[in-house]
C-alpha cells in the first residue's frame, strides 16, 4: 500500500490544498494531511480547529477519496513523521514557477535527511493558481469574500474569527 504525506500550516486549507488533496489521494492509497503543530509560530486558528476544517473539506470530496485521507498533527520534520507513519512520499503544490525553487531545496534536504522518501509535486489547477492562505486571511480581515478561494467550513471559520 502507496502512502504519503501532504504537510503544511492549512492556515486555512484553501480549494487549492483541497484539489491538491483530491488528486494525491487518487494517486496513493493513503493520505496523510499534516498539519504543523509548530509551538514557534502563532497560527491564526489553533491546530485543532484546522484540522477539523480540513476533515469537514475532504467529506465533501467523493467517498472513495475521503476514505483515503486521514488528517493529523506533526510538530518537527517532516521526513521524521513521514516515517513514524510508514509514508514513502511527501505530496507538494505547486502555483507557479516562484515556488518551485524553494520546494526544490526542500525536496533535496528530506532527500538527504531520508533517501528512502520522495517528494512529488502536483502542480496547482489554473483556477487556484492565484490562491494562498496568507492572501486569504488578508483579504478576510479587511471583510472581503473568500468564498471562491475557501471551503465553506473554511469560510465560515474565518468569518466567526474576524465578526464578518
Amino acid at each position: 500500500m502507496s502512502s504519503a504525506v501532504y504537510p503544511g500550516s492549512f492556515d486555512p486549507i484553501t480549494l487549492g490544498h483541497l484539489d491538491i488533496v483530491g488528486r494525491a489521494a487518487g494517486v496513493f492509497d493513503r493520505l496523510v494531511v499534516a498539519v504543523l503543530a509548530n509551538p514557534r509560530k502563532t497560527p491564526l486558528l489553533p491546530v485543532e480547529e484546522r484540522m477539523a476544517l480540513i476533515e469537514a473539506s475532504v467529506a465533501t470530496l467523493s467517498a472513495e477519496v475521503a476514505a483515503r485521507v486521514e488528517v493529523a498533527a506533526f510538530d518537527g520534520l517532516t521526513v521524521d513523521f513521514c516515517r513514524r507513519v510508514g509514508a514513502s512520499a511527501i505530496v507538494r503544490g505547486l502555483r507557479a514557477i516562484s515556488d518551485f525553487e524553494t520546494e526544490l531545496q526542500l525536496a533535496h534536504n528530506n532527500r538527504r535527511l531520508a533517501p528512502g522518501i520522495d517528494t512529488v509535486f502536483f502542480m496547482t489547477s489554473l483556477e487556484h493558481g492565484y490562491v494562498s492562505s496568507s492572501l486569504v486571511k488578508e483579504i478576510a480581515s479587511f471583510g472581503g469574500d473568500v468564498s471562491g478561494m475557501l471551503p465553506p467550513a473554511a469560510v465560515e471559520a474565518l468569518a466567526r474569527r474576524y465578526g464578518a
